[in-house]
């Protein structure tokens, strides 16, 4: 059974009785998913209850052919993580925003990951350059090929969003799943840079006060 991440405390816990919930309900009819036949307009609201915080978060999902893309989080009204506070407030500010648009407007969504994402590359890898794609190009050598590749198509996927085409008529959408990809990939970002670092770091200094308390102890017991 898969599991579902908690939007107020990042748990990841399995969907049982206990902690998941769903009906479905259409403009004539609501249930417990016991339906014969799904009707046309109908959605399904979903809620969890996360064993660790005890709070409860509610999606609506479209559960008909014609709302099947529909994936939208009411309580709270965004899916975004709380990272911790040594990752820049400027980012998870624009990583949050991207979020809480990302049904209502996916290519304002995807520019703000496209910015998120430079102001990434600008602080963890220290590259100041003030165009996206020579910022990106640098960074090809300190990171790994998939990783870069991944990048430089979130810079592009970005820019849809971020520029008019040379043709105002011509119009390229971004749909909010494609969006959400791109948060993925920005979440994904920020666990390997940010969230591996501070661990490593802490870590050493674990280790290294570890050693300092012992060898301050046989110090004194010898003395």
């Amino acid at each position: 059974m898969s599991n579902h991440v908690c939007p107020f405390c990042n748990s990841s816990f399995p969907l049982i009785n206990s902690t998941y919930s769903c009906y479905q309900s259409s403009f004539h009819y609501s249930d417990t998913l016991n339906w014969d036949e799904t009707p046309e307009n109908s959605v399904n609201i979903s809620f969890y209850k996360c064993p660790i915080c005890n709070k409860i978060s509610i999606v609506l999902c479209g559960a008909s052919n014609n709302l099947r893309p529909l994936h939208i989080p009411i309580y709270p009204n965004s899916l975004a993580k709380q990272f911790p506070n040594y990752i820049p407030q400027s980012i998870r500010e624009d990583y949050k925003e991207a979020y809480s648009i990302l049904n209502l407007s996916p290519k304002a969504s995807a520019t703000l990951s496209r910015r998120c994402l430079q102001g990434m590359i600008r602080d963890f890898w220290n590259i100041k350059q003030s165009n996206l794609a020579k910022a990106i190009n640098e960074l090809q050598d300190k990171i790994s090929l998939s990783q870069w590749k991944a990048i430089d198509s979130l810079r592009s996927i970005g820019n849809i969003g971020a520029h008019m085409e040379k043709d105002v008529n011509t119009i390229v959408d971004i749909e909010p799943n494609e969006a959400e990809k791109l948060l993925k990939l920005i979440e994904l970002l920020m666990e390997k840079w940010y969230v591996t670092r501070h661990d490593e770091e802490q870590l050493l200094l674990d280790i290294s006060n570890i050693a300092n308390d012992k060898k301050s102890k046989k110090q004194s017991a010898s003395t």
